[in-house]
């Protein structure tokens, strides 16, 4: 075989070791006695070229694997940061924003200020025209917020539904406000989309960082200058004032008292009576509530019911509503007061034809007091039924089928037709108090009220006429042939007590 003291014999060996330790560059000398010795060195290095070339294949593959895993890294980390639709930075990024230019701080002592803005009447958009639509106008909004506002600082971002907020690093009051006024202006212009033109203004909230503050801090003030703004009109910018932080306390606590209130019957029902002309007999009540406060005293509708609404309340309070008046009217009848042809008028929300559980609640309400369907009769404003989508038409129809009646509040007040007024399942229109301010004072006036009597039963329907405040408005109202009205000349609302007195009052004037 070979010599024991060929020195080749030791170049094999060792590298061999060195391949087997992991350095597959060594190679072999080869002599040129080109021998089997030799053969065995070829082969060796052979196999080292050999395991060389897989595994810098190999170490390619890794390469580019680990690439490929840090790229979708990389793309889920955006992701987490962008919202899906409009492309927009998230929440998470608009916090994260603030937060580095909070600790930067600012060479000229400005800002960083954040501007935070809710879309006007958003909701309206989406139930009437479908979310395809409702988010074309967020993309829209967006690319327009971005196109006013400074591309390599500024941060703009869409926090979840219309709601966008922007960050900018270094700005002053002035000229954060400067900004916002821009995007407000932006958003006056319609935005098109298909088969349709819309427009979609926007109440912003602004606040202004200083050092140490949280950015969930700026925030928070900046949402409740917002809402401030929206309290204000559409349109509006409101700069945060410590001052709003003590209205919003007030008013969550209002919201307290109120959601306190509708568990434990702190609210209570006042009555209007609807009257026929022609005998002046009290055909109906028109329930209102009232909210009495332990501390505040008497707070009005037009002030706990937008509370209610902002809140999610409003179904709470209006399901109260409905079970307090079905049952008064119970006593009614059980007492011998009023009989079959009474009817209880109650208001409800727009909120309410959304939930197909409203149609179970009043369904469970006159099961349990066993008043007649048609005496309970449910009053929406016009707005709610034109602005309406499907649903509230498939829960129209629902208490239809109870067998209530239904009727039309705050009719003439702008989206009155004939078209509308022959498609839903009605029973009676409200006129508006606005349609008879004139009667008695403007000779015109007649003339008006009986075109839109007219137009009331060319549909179909009858109407009942609010806001009468005159005996010689209620006399050109029976003169007309109006059936039904309503108003402070007859009763301003009263408490139930006092409603037995007003029944009799009216029996006796009708039956002399």
């Amino acid at each position: 075989m070979f010599a024991d003291d060929d020195p080749r014999l030791s170049h094999l060996l060792e590298g061999i070791v060195r391949l087997a330790s992991g350095d597959l560059s060594s190679r072999i000398e080869v002599s040129d006695a080109r021998d089997e010795l030799d053969a065995i060195i070829m082969g060796t290095n052979l196999l080292a070229e050999d395991l060389q070339i897989i595994y810098e294949e190999l170490e390619q593959r890794v390469q580019v694997r680990t690439q490929l895993l840090h790229e979708a890294h990389l793309e889920m980390q955006k992701m987490a940061m962008q919202d899906p639709l409009t492309g927009l930075a998230n929440r998470s990024a608009l916090i994260e924003a603030l937060r580095t230019a909070l600790d930067a701080g600012s060479a000229t002592g400005e800002g960083p200020a954040i501007l935070l803005m809710d879309l006007d009447a958003f909701k309206s958009i989406n139930d009437s025209m479908g979310h395809t639509a409702g988010d074309q106008v967020l993309i829209t909004v967006g690319e327009r917020i971005r196109s006013a506002v400074r591309s390599t600082t500024d941060v703009v971002a869409r926090l979840g539904g219309d709601e966008f907020a922007i960050v900018m690093p270094e700005a002053s009051p002035d000229q954060a406000v400067i900004v916002g006024h821009r995007i407000l202006a932006a958003l006056k212009r319609p935005i098109e989309i298909p088969g349709r033109s819309v427009r979609c203004g926007a109440s912003m909230g602004l606040s202004v960082g200083s050092a140490g503050q949280a950015p969930e801090d700026m925030l928070m003030e900046a949402d409740v200058a917002m809402y401030a703004s929206k309290a204000e009109g559409q349109n509006r910018l409101h700069r945060f004032e410590p001052a709003l932080l003590l209205m919003r306390r007030l008013r969550s606590q209002l919201v307290d008292d109120l959601r306190a209130a509708i568990k434990t019957d702190g609210l209570m029902l006042h009555y209007q009576p609807v009257v026929e002309l022609a005998t002046g007999r009290i055909e109906g009540v028109e329930a209102l509530v009232r909210w009495n406060h332990p501390t505040r005293g008497f707070i009005m509708p037009d002030e706990f019911i937008p509370l209610a609404e902002e809140a999610g309340l409003i179904s709470e309070l209006g399901l109260w509503v409905l079970r307090a008046a079905v049952h008064q009217l119970r006593d009614w009848i059980d007492d011998s007061l009023v009989d079959s042809r009474f009817s209880v008028r109650i208001n409800i929300s727009a909120t309410d034809l959304q939930s197909l559980q409203f149609i179970e609640d009043v369904r469970n309400v006159l099961k349990e007091t066993g008043v007649r369907p048609e005496q309970v009769v449910l009053e929406l404003t016009e707005v709610a039924i034109v602005k309406g989508n499907e649903l509230d038409r498939y829960s129209l129809g629902g208490l239809r089928g109870l067998g209530v009646g239904i009727e039309i509040d705050d009719f003439g007040t702008g989206y009155s037709s004939i078209s509308y007024l022959r498609r839903l399942p009605v029973d009676r229109v409200k006129v508006d108090r606005s349609l008879i301010s004139g009667l008695g004072t403007d000779p015109g006036q007649p003339e008006l009220v009986a075109a839109v009597l007219q137009l009331v039963r060319a549909c179909g329907l009858e109407a009942v006429w609010e806001g009468v405040e005159t005996a010689e408005q209620a006399e050109i109202l029976r003169g007309l042939g109006c059936l039904s009205a309503q108003g402070y000349y007859f009763s301003r609302p009263v408490p139930p007590e006092q409603i037995p007195l007003l029944l009799a009052d009216r029996a006796e004037s009708a039956n002399p």
